[in-house]
C-alpha cells in the first residue's frame, strides 16, 4: 500500500507543488534525482558563478540522524499543503500515529512513550516524506542557492554574497 501511494500519489504531488515548498533542488528519493543529477547541478551552479565571481563557497551540510528527526507535526503540516486527496492524508496522519517506545535494562522495561518524531527507514514511505520535510529549506539571501541530496545540503555562495554566510547557517538551523 504504502509503494502505491508514493508512486501514484505523492510522486505526482511534488510535481506540482505549493509556493511554500520546493523539490526542484532536492536529488534523492524522487522518480528523477539521482546521485550524477545532484553532482551536475552541484557543478553548474558553481561553474556558473564563477563566471561572474573570483570565488564560490560552498558549506557541505550531514544532517545527522535526519530521518530520527523529522516531527510528526511539522510533517503532516506540509503534506496538507500538497495536492492529495484528504483521505491519503488521513491515511498518512494514521501511519504517522500511534507509534510508542521503551527501553529494556537489565530485565526492567520502562514506561511506553508516544513517538513523535522520525520516519521509519526502510518504509516505502520514508524517503518521500524526507523530500516533503525539507521541502520549505531553502537559500535565505538571493543569489545563494542549494542543492540538497537526502540528508546532505549544500550551501552556494557567491563572492557577492560572502557575508551572508552566517545567516544562511542560522537560517537552515531555524
Amino acid at each position: 500500500m504504502e509503494r502505491v501511494i508514493v508512486r501514484q500519489i505523492l510522486y505526482p504531488a511534488l510535481l506540482a507543488p505549493p509556493p511554500t515548498l520546493v523539490f526542484s533542488d532536492q536529488y534523492a528519493f524522487r522518480p528523477t534525482g539521482s546521485t550524477t543529477a545532484a553532482l551536475v547541478s552541484l557543478l553548474h551552479s558553481v561553474t556558473s558563478l564563477l563566471s561572474t565571481n573570483q570565488y564560490v563557497i560552498v558549506i557541505a551540510l550531514d544532517f545527522s540522524k535526519a530521518f530520527d528527526t523529522v516531527r510528526h507535526h511539522t510533517l503532516l503540516e506540509k503534506m496538507a499543503q500538497l495536492n492529495i486527496p484528504d483521505s491519503i492524508y488521513n491515511w498518512l496522519a494514521d501511519f504517522f500515529d500511534g507509534h510508542q517506545h521503551c527501553s529494556s535494562y537489565r530485565r526492567k522495561m520502562s514506561a511506553l512513550l508516544e513517538i513523535s518524531a522520525s520516519i521509519i527507514q526502510g518504509s516505502a514511505i520514508g524517503p518521500a516524506s524526507y523530500v516533503v520535510n525539507t521541502g520549505d529549506l531553502i537559500a535565505g539571501t538571493p543569489g545563494n542557492s542549494l542543492c540538497k541530496y537526502a540528508d546532505d545540503s549544500y550551501v552556494i555562495i557567491p563572492e557577492t554574497n560572502t557575508d551572508s554566510r552566517m545567516a544562511e547557517l542560522q537560517n537552515i538551523e531555524a
